[in-house]
């Protein structure tokens, strides 16, 4: 069953915690939760999304919003590891693209972030992916991306089918949370308010989060 909006938030899926004590949504009642999900092979994420998260993370701590961070995988299986995270975690030494980019934008001359990310981290729950997918998982990914599938022409949708078909089986391992969560990329945000209740899922850079926060504040 696919994650709605205004619905009851399912727990997200983590395979460990590298920094911070575990939790989940069921765990923090009566808190505003803001998952940053990111990879850390993810240049984006390290120059937008995750900065985005420690202004929310220092600005909010005291009002009841907790913030964590989900490391995924959805590509660079190589790069995107448990490994790399709790080096990530341990050290401050980034990746791949990651590390190219903070030294192309002048970030960082030593291959460390230059911020430290206070809040807890855990890796998302990795599975390795083998078969054909189903049936099921095969639509309720495409009416994730085009809610209006049912409507479009037959050879229309097969030929949907056909790729997400492709698409999934070329993956090497599925992720929990990433996938359960039905999110397109990554810096990806999840947002739920205090009664568990899921507010908002977001891909890229949306800069509308810090307002949301700010309205679920004002809710009783």
């Amino acid at each position: 069953m696919s994650v709605q909006i205004g619905q009851k938030a399912p727990n997200f899926e983590t395979s460990k915690w590298v920094q911070g004590i575990p939790t989940n949504f069921d765990q923090e009642k009566d808190h505003i939760v803001l998952v940053e999900v990111f990879q850390v092979n993810c240049p984006g994420c390290f120059l937008y999304g995750i900065p985005e998260a420690i202004n929310i993370y220092n600005k909010y701590k005291d009002q009841g919003v907790r913030v964590l961070g989900i490391a995924t995988a959805f590509e660079d299986f190589d790069k995107n590891t448990l490994e790399n995270l709790e080096l990530l975690a341990k050290t401050g030494d980034t990746v791949g693209e990651t590390k190219k980019a903070l030294a192309m934008y002048g970030k960082s001359s030593d291959g460390k972030i230059p911020y430290k990310i206070p809040f807890p981290l855990a890796m998302d729950n990795l599975v390795k992916v083998s078969g054909k997918p189903s049936p099921q998982s095969v639509t309720e990914f495409i009416k994730s991306q085009l809610p209006d599938f049912d409507m479009q022409p037959e050879e229309y949708k097969k030929q949907i089918i056909a790729r997400v078909e492709q698409y999934m089986m070329s993956k090497e391992f599925s992720a929990g949370t990433f996938d359960k969560f039905q999110l397109r990329g990554t810096p990806s945000t999840i947002l739920v308010d205090r009664k568990g209740i899921l507010r908002d899922v977001s891909f890229g850079q949306s800069g509308h989060i810090e307002s949301i926060i700010e309205q679920l504040l004002r809710e009783s």
